[in-house]
């Protein structure tokens, strides 16, 4: 009986486990459920990865990871890429890459029959072109300062302990299941000031390497299409997301969500802004009509999920398109799984458990459709 492993890739900013918060918060036990009800018995792994490192280096860990896993024995292999993650996955698949001394990069290759992008930036977002201003260096070069530093360290370990310390203040009035509480239950709680601890480790990465940041601007990615190129018997497929532009969220009851909703809206704002000289490609007319029937808008250069731009993420079969922010896709969204999970992006997107199962059944759809 064949054997079958799909790996989940994380994007920009990604983890696999942060405290205990997961970046794919409940894809892989959906994931895997949904496959085995279309009759493909396969395994799913999340994938570490660095941070912001340059897609080289994440594309290492990712094969570093395959290879611990038994990857490289499997008979198939799948990968679903959210954000930059669906870059690595490219970028590993290339044929006659060479990301390392071995060959392992072609045996993975060899073995592969589907590679799932889901709000995955191809032809960049101008959220990268941000953090290559001032303003943007100067806030890598805080996050720097406060992982590498002791000073550093204890500032924002005494900030973590205030913030729970309020969280568990509000209970008092009846507001105990909020942003707050789950903040300081998954991360904050266990988070100490000693150098080994696995948050400043994250911290650590970030500012060790900001690769990725120049590698996903438009002028970036230009070059990277013209470089990276597909493997022929790999069945390339997207999830696009595309969240409201101006829709007000309901229950913006704490002065919490509004920041994050304003937070929201400046990263929208941000994030439509399209490079003149590096205009994203238009679907063919098929396409463009399958993803606006789905997201229920017409899609412009503007239109974007917050973080990456809708058009910046069409790329191979459309296999689904939906209202949601870049990070609900992945389970993290108000409510997510019925427990009091909260969302990073106060977007209004209104998406539920009923889209989340909407979007993994799709791309369990496409992966036992090419095994």
């Amino acid at each position: 009986m064949n054997t079958h492993v799909v790996y989940l890739v994380p994007g920009f900013f990604g983890f696999t486990s942060l405290g205990a918060y997961t970046y794919f918060y409940r894809v892989a036990e959906v994931l895997e459920a949904a496959l085995l009800d279309r009759g493909l018995n396969a395994k799913v792994i999340e994938c570490p990865t660095q941070p912001t490192g340059s897609l080289k280096r994440r594309a290492e860990r990712v094969i570093e990871r395959i290879d611990a896993t038994g990857g490289t024995k499997a008979d198939h292999l799948h990968f679903v890429g959210h954000s930059t993650g669906g870059l690595d996955v490219r970028l590993l698949l290339t044929p006659g890459v060479r990301l390392r001394p071995d060959k392992l990069e072609e045996q993975i290759g060899n073995r592969t029959r589907t590679a799932i992008f889901v709000s995955t930036p191809h032809f960049g977002t101008p959220l990268s072109n941000f953090f290559t201003t001032v303003q943007g260096r100067h806030i890598l070069r805080l996050l720097s300062v406060l992982a590498t530093t002791n000073h550093g360290r204890y500032m924002m370990y005494a900030g973590a302990q205030l913030v729970a310390a309020v969280a568990r203040m509000d209970d008092v009035i009846g507001r105990n299941r909020t942003f707050l509480d789950a903040l300081s239950e998954r991360l904050l709680r266990d988070l100490t000031p000693a150098v080994d601890d696995p948050f400043w480790h994250f911290i650590r990465e970030v500012s060790s390497d900001q690769g990725a940041i120049i590698q996903l601007t438009p002028e970036g990615m230009h070059l990277f299409n013209a470089a990276v190129v597909d493997r022929p018997h790999v069945h390339h497929g997207c999830v696009i997301t595309c969240a409201p532009a101006r829709r007000r969220p309901e229950k913006l009851t704490s002065p919490l969500r509004v920041g994050g909703w304003l937070l929201f809206t400046l990263l929208h704002h941000i994030s439509a802004m399209e490079h003149d000289h590096y205009p994203y490609p238009s679907p063919a007319g098929a396409m463009r009509d399958a993803i606006e029937s789905r997201i229920g808008a017409k899609i412009t250069s503007r239109s974007n999920d917050g973080i990456v731009p809708t058009l910046s993420q069409a790329y191979g079969e459309l296999i689904d398109a939906v209202v949601s922010d870049h990070l609900d896709v992945v389970g993290q969204f108000r409510g997510a799984g019925g427990t009091a999970h909260s969302d990073w992006l106060v977007s209004g997107s209104a998406f539920d458990d009923l889209h989340f199962q909407r979007v993994w059944g799709a791309v369990a759809n496409a992966i036992a459709r090419h095994a």
